[in-house]
């Protein structure tokens, strides 16, 4: 029997004052509920939508609903659109096959959260430090040929999706340096404190400087 939302948890979720940690205990006490979670989702708010995200059930999930997600998460902030959309793919998506075959597809999609996702996927299969699965190549012809003339949503997460291929694959470091130095994007931006800078060739040469070091002290 799927459950009314509670009118307090509503009010809570609502003004922002939740912990992420509280989040996922709200929704661990309530499980798989995809009606209630199309409730929250119907909202149109950022924190009911979070829970939303963690109580859909993913058997019920196709192309078809996805694109209606997405869409409903552009009419929210930027940051909350990505925060949004990543969590989708952290608590969904990436914990089905079939929802995960889907990811590949997008890549070309009308959508730009999903050619963002399709991304970010990619780039996380490699920072998370599993080996690459072997379609680096066709990403560097298509970043080589698109990453200039993409939105700024993707085209931030496809220079780093080339920072990570660069990172993690010595043979295509040399390639993804030469297309940020080519293109020349985020060059000049000033870092947040403890963050790597976007522009390519300082985002490469700063964390393969760090795997490197990570390496020497675990063998020495």
């Amino acid at each position: 029997m799927t459950l009314v939302p509670d009118k307090t948890l509503m009010a809570e979720l609502s003004d922002g004052h939740i912990k992420m940690g509280d989040l996922k205990k709200r929704a661990k006490g309530i499980k798989v509920d995809h009606e209630l979670a199309l409730e929250f989702w119907a909202s149109g708010r950022f924190y009911p939508r979070m829970l939303a995200v963690l109580i859909l059930d993913k058997k019920q999930l196709t192309q078809a609903s996805i694109e209606v997600l997405v869409a409903d998460m552009t009419g929210h902030p930027d940051k909350e659109r990505d925060y949004l959309s990543e969590w989708l793919l952290a608590n969904q998506l990436m914990k089905d096959r079939k929802l995960t075959a889907l990811i590949p597809t997008w890549a070309e999609h009308a959508s730009p959260v999903l050619r963002r996702l399709f991304w970010y996927h990619q780039a996380r299969l490699r920072w998370t430090g599993q080996k690459p699965p072997g379609n680096s190549a066709e990403l560097m012809t298509s970043l080589e040929s698109g990453l200039e003339r993409e939105e700024p949503v993707v085209q931030w997460t496809m220079n780093f999706c080339a920072a990570q291929i660069g990172i993690r694959e010595p043979e295509y470091r040399s390639r993804c340096i030469k297309l940020g130095e080519s293109l020349g994007l985020y060059k000049g931006e000033r870092a947040r404190k403890n963050c790597t800078p976007n522009y390519l060739p300082e985002f490469i040469r700063i964390e393969v400087g760090k795997l490197e070091g990570v390496v020497r002290r675990t063998s020495a």
